[in-house]
């Protein structure tokens, strides 16, 4: 499959004392045709590799190709191919939606018209209201219309969902399917791993600069070595509740032990042997469950385990 995006030892420093890398040594291909995720907490440097391969950040080193060119060589001929979806998009609220799109038409040597893009995201109802009237949700639409104006062959979108209501993503998520479904290409960025899961073909994970997993969401979610998740906590009345993880790798089943905050969570490859297997431990070790779950093993679990931080808030763990 050809490449849609290639970085090669990607680096970002901004100055201070001491310098800080933002980005570090960060190699990544995308296939014309994926969907591809950019996953990481806050300060992961996923939102300024996106914005390299934008144009809108120069790297500090290394290489990148977009669409089989590169950035400084032929700028003009990568934006005429390119559509951006930004975190946030401030645009003109007099404008009417109409002439904020023929605006935005304008940039490019070729595209669909205003009325195309806006069937895309289905507003076509607001073709002749001004842009402060519409909702969060339409707004954040319309930004994708404008991304989407210039027939673009690669799309970015950063964080295209976050604060829209359950209705309005999965809207986006029907426009970026589409999208890839006419083979076209998508990068995108989001804190949702459902969204992760059901929209992309490979994601990476992006820690302090650096990609330190990649592959399908099947794929990663597998590499726990187990698909289920027992989550489950212990009553504290005794003041001596704590149970060291180690005391739960040999229990069947079981292939891996995170603890944090009180809350045990075992990866395990058939629930219905570690439960048991784990209650009759309970048992002898005589502490009681407060609480006990079981669910499917999930990209947020994936990243916990490889960084001791959650995807959303960038946390360190207990």
């Amino acid at each position: 499959m050809p490449n849609a995006i290639v970085c090669r030892q990607l680096y970002k420093q901004y100055p201070g004392k001491p310098p800080v890398d933002a980005v570090n040594g960060l190699d990544l291909s995308v296939g014309v045709g994926e969907c591809f995720g950019l996953l990481g907490p806050n300060g992961a440097g996923k939102t300024t590799t996106i914005e390299i391969l934008e144009g809108l950040l120069e790297a500090s080193r290394g290489e990148v190709e977009v669409l089989g060119k590169k950035w400084g060589q032929a700028d003009d001929e990568i934006r005429q191919e390119i559509g951006i979806s930004l975190q946030e998009t401030k645009l003109s609220e007099k404008l009417t939606v109409l002439e904020t799109l023929t605006l935005f038409r304008s940039f490019y040597r070729q595209g669909v018209p205003p009325e195309d893009a806006l069937g895309k995201v289905s507003l076509e109802e607001k073709l002749n209201a001004r842009v402060g009237k519409l909702s969060g949700g339409q707004k954040q639409r319309l930004a994708v219309a404008c991304a989407l104006i210039g027939d673009p062959k690669l799309l970015f979108m950063d964080e295209p969902t976050t604060g829209l209501d359950p209705q309005s993503r999965r809207q986006l998520w029907d426009i970026i399917r589409s999208f890839k479904d006419s083979g076209r290409t998508v990068l995108l960025t989001t804190h949702y791993m459902d969204e992760a899961e059901r929209l992309c073909d490979r994601v990476a994970v992006v820690d302090h600069g650096k990609v330190i997993a990649q592959g399908s969401p099947r794929d990663l979610i597998a590499s726990l070595g187990g698909e289920h998740i027992l989550d489950f906590s212990l009553m504290n009345s005794n003041g001596d509740a704590s149970l060291p993880s180690s005391s739960l790798m040999d229990l069947p089943a079981v292939r891996s032990v995170r603890e944090e905050d009180g809350i045990y969570s075992l990866a395990v490859t058939e629930p219905h042997i570690a439960l048991p297997a784990l209650l009759d431990r309970l048992r002898q070790t005589n502490r009681e469950l407060s609480n006990l779950t079981t669910r499917h093993a999930s990209l947020e679990d994936v990243f916990v385990t490889l960084t001791g931080r959650h995807l959303r808030e960038g946390s360190p763990t207990a």
